[in-house]
């Protein structure tokens, strides 16, 4: 193979009830990486694993396996093997046999089973668990029985429907490292799937960020989360003050009355563009010393820093800080270039980054029940 591709979707469309839920999606996965699909629901990522795996055809479009066509190929003759969110083990089996069940339909030696079941259970550091009943076992056990399992036949690549969904947060966080040790281990690819932004930064070597049907960007989680290709990527990705801007010329961009130096070159003069700036990447100082200037009119404390809005002519911005400042205090911002990030206009401009739209919203409530 001239790539290094095992899987590729080319124009592929798929449509429920003539609501189209991918709309030619192309993507190229590589052998033995750890590639998320990350999005909101009903945005096609699920719809994507199920191809992969054979569960589902594409009305139009071409799957490829390592360059052969796998359109008409039966989910259970493709090297692929798929792990849920419901991990659909066998309750009335034990550990060793829901682990041996794949090997035992393919009819392998008794004393291969054993060694195999033996040396997967050690992977997933469940050793000696060979005889437990399903049901004593706490659920980040069964999510790994389910992976020993799933990778029993040593599949090419691996795909994973929100698998840590149903765990709580310590255990999510431990099975995140866990999955990406064993995937680095068994040098197979993964697919996996999820809506948690966290999740798809810290496990992944690339990132899908997908929505209504298509891809919006693919790259690694560094470039997702400093260069995102839109509002909607900017946005989905951590939180962003997003506003509408005007490149001036190369390097210099003009927003909130304000121009700045950025290190974005490329736009034609005097082109609207959407303009993001992280919370953790502004600065408060004193009003005098400030490129921007506005009042802080909420204050929230996250253990690690504090989460502050500060109104600017309308515009409510987030910032992000380690230093306390107080309700009603005026501060100037101060923005470096290097935190400054230009993207062309979307669909999705204007629909996301200012931090008034909650508090608005509950106002309009509450003067349509004063009207009532």
């Amino acid at each position: 193979m001239a790539n290094n591709n095992i899987v590729e979707l080319k124009d592929v469309f798929v449509s429920f009830d003539g609501e189209m839920v991918l709309d030619g999606l192309n993507l190229q996965i590589e052998d033995k990486e750890f590639i998320t699909l990350l999005g909101p629901s009903g945005c096609g990522k699920t719809t994507t694993l199920r191809l992969i795996a054979g569960f589902l055809d594409p009305d139009s479009g071409t799957i490829l396996f390592e360059g052969n066509d796998l359109n008409g190929v039966p989910a259970y003759k493709r090297q692929v093997n798929t792990i849920f969110q419901r991990y659909a083990l066998f309750p009335h089996l034990n550990v060793f046999e829901n682990i041996a069940f794949g090997m035992r339909i393919k009819k392998l030696p008794e004393n291969e089973i054993k060694e195999k079941v033996t040396d997967l259970l050690k992977l997933v550091n469940l050793s000696g668990f060979e005889k437990r009943r399903i049901s004593t076992l706490s659920g980040g056990q069964q999510q790994r029985i389910a992976i020993a399992r799933a990778i029993a036949n040593r599949p090419k690549v691996l795909l994973l429907d929100e698998p840590l969904a149903a765990l709580d947060l310590k255990l999510r966080k431990d099975m995140q490292k866990e999955l990406r040790n064993m995937q680095k281990q068994l040098g197979i690819t993964f697919v996996f799937v999820t809506h948690d932004q966290e999740e798809a930064l810290t496990m992944s070597d690339r990132v899908v960020v997908m929505d209504e049907g298509k891809i919006q960007q693919v790259g690694t989680p560094k470039d997702i989360y400093n260069e995102p290709k839109n509002a909607f990527v900017a946005d989905f990705i951590g939180e962003s003050n997003i506003l509408d801007g005007v490149m001036l010329k190369d390097y210099l961009v003009e927003f909130s009355g304000n121009k700045f130096n950025c290190l974005d070159k490329g736009f034609n003069d005097r082109e609207a563009v959407d303009v993001v700036v992280r919370p953790e990447d502004v600065d408060i100082v004193s009003l005098d010393n400030g490129m921007l200037k506005g009042t802080v009119i909420s204050v929230d404390f996250l253990g690690v820093h504090y989460e502050i809005i500060v109104d600017i002519g309308g515009f409510k911005w987030m910032i992000q800080t380690t230093d306390e400042h107080f309700v009603g205090d005026n501060v100037g911002l101060i923005i470096e270039p290097d935190a400054i990030h230009i993207m062309k206009k979307s669909k999705y401009s204007g629909l996301y980054g200012d931090y008034s739209s909650y508090s608005e919203e509950m106002d309009h409530i509450s003067e349509n029940i004063e009207e009532e």
